[in-house]
């Protein structure tokens, strides 16, 4: 079974609490592990793209994946624009998690299925896009176009932070290349609150879209349906 759930925003350090956002995000994090307890198995699957804990160095983000590794499942974790933690990909791996994989430039297979994908960024319709964010933005997409080229499957699932679309939600260099790569799903979070109104979900040249962000779920996993289920 594949679950996915994007933006934990972790802090069990207690400097960042969720509350100051609304009363919906007290004590979110209990509400997430209690829900993922109750569903999740070991030889599950769990994706989760981005934003994931609220730490500044991967030092102090280890508290946070403490808590994930200890979690029931296998566990994916892409970047979000929120995790300044994230660094190499060894010096991740070197932390010694034993039921978590950093999605960073590569590609990891479960079952029959390829997990691909990279952190995204704002889109080029936004007003607030510059030259800089530009040279971010093809970095993005060259990090898709990585990862994607090492699937191994056909079946593919592909998990960005950022909705990878336009903000009109017509294409975009992401979605092109999910297109060229015959995704069968694409994962994504990012937004909160007021800004659920700008999610798309549904097909976009054959490619279907998930919104995930975990405010929007109510802080419970969404189960991802198996293509072998009707």
């Amino acid at each position: 079974m594949i679950y996915a759930i994007a933006d934990l925003h972790f802090d069990f350090s207690k400097e960042k609490p969720m509350d100051v956002f609304g009363d919906k995000w007290k004590d979110h994090d209990k509400k997430i592990i209690s829900d993922w307890k109750e569903k999740v198995r070991d030889d599950d699957l769990v994706l989760l793209p981005g934003d994931i804990s609220w730490a500044l160095k991967l030092k102090d983000a280890v508290d946070d994946l403490n808590v994930i590794d200890s979690l029931p499942g296998k566990k994916i974790i892409s970047k979000g624009n929120h995790d300044y933690w994230w660094s190499s990909l060894n010096k991740m791996n070197n932390l010694g998690f034993k039921t978590i994989k950093f999605l960073y430039n590569n590609t990891y297979e479960y079952e029959d299925i390829s997990i691909c994908g990279c952190r995204g960024w704002i889109s080029k319709d936004s007003l607030e896009f510059t030259q800089e964010d530009e040279k971010i933005y093809n970095r993005e997409v060259n990090r898709l176009k990585i990862s994607l080229e090492q699937a191994k499957n056909k079946k593919i699932i592909a998990l960005i932070h950022y909705p990878p679309f336009n903000q009109d939600h017509s294409a975009s260099d992401f979605t092109n290349l999910l297109t060229d790569y015959n995704v069968k799903l694409c994962l994504y979070g990012h937004l909160h609150g007021q800004g659920h109104k700008y999610r798309y979900e549904g097909e976009l040249d054959n490619v279907s879209y998930k919104f995930i962000a975990s405010d929007f779920l109510d802080f419970k996993l969404e189960r991802i349906r198996s293509w072998k289920e009707k």
